[in-house]
């Protein structure tokens, strides 16, 4: 399933634009997910987990059922399961 920017932007709320940015590049130059831009007007650009970046669902979900469980300020939630995108 791709995902827009301003997606996952929401889903990680305490994430810049610029580091969601960057960490999308480095996940591309890795092959975690692919890029693919529309020509459309507005340009139009989703993000999609690649095979690989699929081999590591279940350690992001793992990781994410944890980070869930850590006491946070102000009871805000970080993370979100890659299942809920």
């Amino acid at each position: 399933m791709a995902h827009r920017f301003t997606e996952l932007r929401q889903a990680l709320p305490a994430i810049s634009p610029h580091t969601l940015t960057s960490r999308l590049r480095q996940f591309e130059t890795y092959g975690i997910v692919t890029r693919t831009t529309y020509a459309e007007i507005p340009p139009r650009v989703e993000y999609q987990l690649t095979s690989l970046g699929e081999g590591l669902r279940d350690v992001l979900d793992a990781m994410a059922t944890w980070a869930d469980s850590v006491p946070l300020p102000e009871d805000t939630k970080l993370v979100r399961k890659l299942s809920d995108l």
